[in-house]
């Protein structure tokens, strides 16, 4: 059998269409991994190293130890963040789950409008926290809201004024918050119903179990992934919250409810604090990675434990 030889130019094209096909997928990605490394690592980095100088209006090399950590730690309004985070964080993350699996349960019941309610129960995670906190402002305003609302009804024993009362202000931040993030968690869960082995389901039926006990016994604990996912999503976006809070309350009345991001802000661009703003800063970083390491790290070994 006679054998046609390639040309010198076939060969070349060739070898470069076979390099081209390896390398191609690593010049796609280069930039964005370049920019990353830069923009978020790089200032992650320079964050970290600022929080061990003596940095106040501009970045000073001065080495300060954990000077800025000491200062943070015995600030008073860092005590009163935290404190309201334990708060608006533990709140935050149970109501929103808790009725996200409640909504997500009612429209697996295949309802009539069933895409319809999900859109409307989905459209507020769609607006930015900055439009939620402005149109809550506007709606728990006693002067505007809906006490004055109940007030122009008849009802004028009705008073909510929450939002201009220090002791209870940080509650209509977890109202606003669970307004906007319990639809996100319904489509999470929803995705998880529709997951489900049915089969399992109709096993459980034909043997006389009730339709909350198969929910309680079978369906839920079989959504173990997806709680696991919701805390870390809404364990993360707590933490990080601060667009809802500066429209919402401005960290007031006073500084009622102050959260570390608004603490972080304030004392890094208002105060002219840069070595404790980064100090803030680091702080709350390391507080995400103590949640997200853990889960990165069980999602990356899970397959492999799982493969073997």
């Amino acid at each position: 059998m006679m054998t046609i030889a390639s040309s010198p130019r076939q060969t070349r094209a060739a070898s470069f269409a076979d390099w081209l096909e390896v390398r191609l997928p690593k010049l796609v990605l280069a930039p964005s991994v370049l920019i990353t490394l830069v923009f978020v690592y790089g200032f992650i980095a320079w964050t970290s190293i600022l929080s061990f100088t003596r940095s106040k209006t501009i970045p000073k090399m001065e080495w300060a130890g954990v000077l800025q950590y000491a200062k943070v730690l015995g600030h008073e309004r860092w005590h009163v963040a935290v404190h309201n985070l334990m708060i608006f964080g533990v709140l935050y993350v149970l109501i929103c789950m808790v009725l996200g699996l409640l909504i997500a349960i009612l429209l697996d019941q295949r309802i009539r409008h069933e895409g319809t309610l999900r859109a409307i129960f989905l459209y507020p995670m769609a607006l930015s926290f900055i439009v939620t906190g402005t149109a809550w402002k506007w709606i728990l305003n006693p002067g505007l809201g809906l006490e004055k609302l109940a007030h122009d009804w008849g009802w004028s024993s009705f008073h909510f004024d929450w939002i201009i009362n220090e002791q209870m202000a940080i509650y209509t931040i977890v109202i606003a918050g669970v307004w906007q993030a319990s639809g996100f968690v319904m489509a999470m869960f929803l995705a998880g119903l529709r997951g489900i082995d049915q089969d399992v389901i109709k096993a459980a039926s034909m043997d006389g179990a009730s339709l909350p006990l198969i929910y309680w016994r079978i369906i839920i604990p079989q959504l173990k992934p997806v709680f696991v996912s919701a805390l870390v999503i809404l364990t993360h976006l707590a933490i990080k919250s601060y667009e809802l809070v500066v429209a919402l309350t401005g960290a007031g009345p006073g500084y009622a409810t102050e959260l570390p991001s608004t603490f972080m802000y304030a004392h890094t661009f208002t105060r002219n604090q840069l070595g404790m703003g980064a100090a803030s800063a680091v702080m709350m970083l390391l507080t995400v990675a103590a949640i997200m390491v853990p889960y990165l790290y069980s999602e990356v070994r899970g397959p492999r434990t799982s493969s073997h």
